[in-house]
């Protein structure tokens, strides 16, 4: 691969992309389909890989064509800054950060720990989103998103080019709603036995550690319900279906937010939180605020 790529090239594909295809880049363009399939191929040349693959007669991105694309808006984006600055406007901008976040983990703590990116010197606009662990991973590997917070550590199994960042852990607090709470027989946590309980699913390593600890300690609940989504495991809660838990470190917010009660808090069981990344050594500012703060603040 050659170490300069050809501008007008890379125009041309990221035109192509943002269209869909290549006879809408043409008529935009004001060139020839003809032409624009002749760039397309010495950009790929020059590449070494495709960008596209065929399917009949719709393009549609390889992952080292999303990857392209990815850097070709922020490339296109400065131009076009860099022209309105030229002309006199004033220079504004925002620097796109983007975290997929685990469903399971809580929002308070997934904002807590994100908050520190946005009081960056450098304007960020932050773009949020979360989802099962093995989805928000795939979009990390194919470089949608800058940064994955999860509970469960990137594992070798996984062929994904990416890094863990150990940012901390906190102990669980149980909650339920006092009708609930009251009818809970014994001391904690033996009265968690036959207690209604609701949990997360068993793709997050909280849950899976929760259940080691009630097996080898002979506490078995009766499970009403497991989620994905964290705010939705508290909502039932709140609402009286069963016990539920979250991290310690935010034990006052979910009983101010949901109106539920302490049941007790389980030591034993630490849950752990990792920010993923592309970067074995963090360079990027967003991502060396987030861990910083949460091994410094939140999690000290």
């Amino acid at each position: 691969m050659s170490e300069n790529l050809n501008y007008k090239h890379l125009h041309y594909f990221w035109v192509v992309a943002t269209e869909g295809s290549i006879a809408k880049a043409a008529e935009k363009l004001f060139i020839t389909p003809q032409t624009i399939s002749g760039q397309l191929s010495m950009l790929e040349e020059r590449i070494g890989q495709p960008l596209f693959d065929r399917v009949g007669r719709r393009l549609r991105l390889t992952e080292t064509g999303r990857l392209v694309l990815r850097y070709s808006d922020e490339i296109f984006e400065l131009g076009k800054e860099l022209s309105d600055v030229l002309r006199g406007a004033p220079l504004v901008g925002t620097s796109e950060f983007i975290i997929s976040a685990a469903s399971a983990l809580p929002k308070t703590i997934v904002y807590k720990i994100i908050e520190p990116a946005l009081k960056l010197s450098k304007e960020v606009s932050l773009i949020c989103k979360e989802g099962p662990v093995e989805s928000i991973l795939a979009e990390l590997a194919i470089h949608e998103v800058d940064m994955v917070l999860t509970d469960t550590p990137l594992s070798s199994n996984l062929s994904v080019r990416a890094y863990n960042h150990y940012l901390g852990q906190s102990g669980l607090t149980f909650f339920a709603s006092r009708k609930v709470k009251e009818q809970l027989s014994g001391e904690f946590p033996q009265c968690l036995h036959q207690a209604p309980i609701l949990l997360p699913t068993k793709q997050y390593a909280v849950r899976q550690l929760f259940d080691k600890w009630s097996n080898d300690n002979g506490i078995f609940p009766i499970i009403r319900g497991q989620y994905d989504d964290s705010a939705l495991m508290k909502s039932f809660g709140h609402a009286g279906f069963g016990v539920f838990f979250m991290p310690t470190i935010i034990e006052e917010e979910v009983c101010d937010s949901f109106k539920v009660e302490v049941v007790g808090r389980l030591n034993d069981v630490k849950q752990k939180f990792y920010a993923i990344s592309a970067e074995r050594k963090v360079t990027h500012p967003a991502v060396a605020a987030v861990c910083n703060s949460a091994r410094d603040i939140i999690f000290k």
